[in-house]
């Protein structure tokens, strides 16, 4: 009797050591797994966005560096932190560069703010189940100073990558520019601004808590 449970005591200490053995092996084979697929995609991403450009006609603008380059050293970047995604600001016609180049950073700032207003309308309406009709001036003044404010603070935390180009009938340039933003960065650029749009309304305190709830939380890509 003895014995036996010697050897089911041993049997089960080997099995046990074989398991734990084997499973980081296999969880690591999963995560190289992961890693290659990752990479083939972002290989491919790249290729892509390559052959976009290349077949739309846009050149690299106000830099010695070839469209590959830039595109590679955005992606390295944009890779880096979990928290980075793109934005994009395009002009449809301008004239000189510096006008292009202003335009593209007004109009990637204005999406963002948009992007972010809009979040936060999304989220009174569905989450607070409020009645917006009878404070409808107060919520819509709140809705225009944050995406104001938005707009004002968040130039501060776009990284700019590169811009394209390519010419147009009658001289004029249709313009992008590829920026990086970092939400970690811009989440605080959003409390700030909507601190500031609360104290432009008269709003009751509960809602204005709520609604700065919602800005903390982040809207994502």
């Amino acid at each position: 009797m003895k014995k036996i449970s010697y050897l089911k005591f041993a049997t089960m200490a080997m099995l046990t050591v074989f398991i734990f053995a084997t499973v980081p092996q296999v969880g690591y084979a999963q995560s190289k797994k992961l890693e290659k697929t990752l990479e083939k995609k972002r290989e491919q991403q790249f290729k892509q966005r390559k052959k976009d450009f290349s077949k739309g006609g846009w050149k690299i603008s106000g830099s010695a560096k070839t469209i590959d380059v830039a595109l590679l050293e955005y992606y390295q970047k944009l890779n880096s932190n979990e928290n980075n995604y793109e934005i994009v600001g395009e002009v449809s016609a301008c004239n000189s560069i510096n006008v292009c180049k202003q335009a593209a950073l007004n109009n990637a700032v204005v999406e963002y703010a948009s992007r972010a207003g809009s979040y936060v309308k999304g989220r009174i309406t569905s989450d607070m189940n409020l009645d917006q009709t009878s404070g409808k001036g107060e919520f819509d003044k709140l809705y225009g100073a944050y995406e104001r404010l938005v707009a004002a603070e968040v130039k501060g935390v776009l990284q700019q990558s590169f811009s394209i180009e390519k010419e147009k009938s009658g001289g004029a340039r249709e313009y992008k520019t590829f920026f990086i933003i970092d939400e970690a960065a811009a989440s605080q650029a959003r409390i700030r601004a909507m601190e500031n749009a609360v104290k432009e309304t008269n709003l009751a305190q509960e809602y204005a808590n709520k609604i700065s709830e919602f800005v903390r939380e982040g809207f994502g890509e």
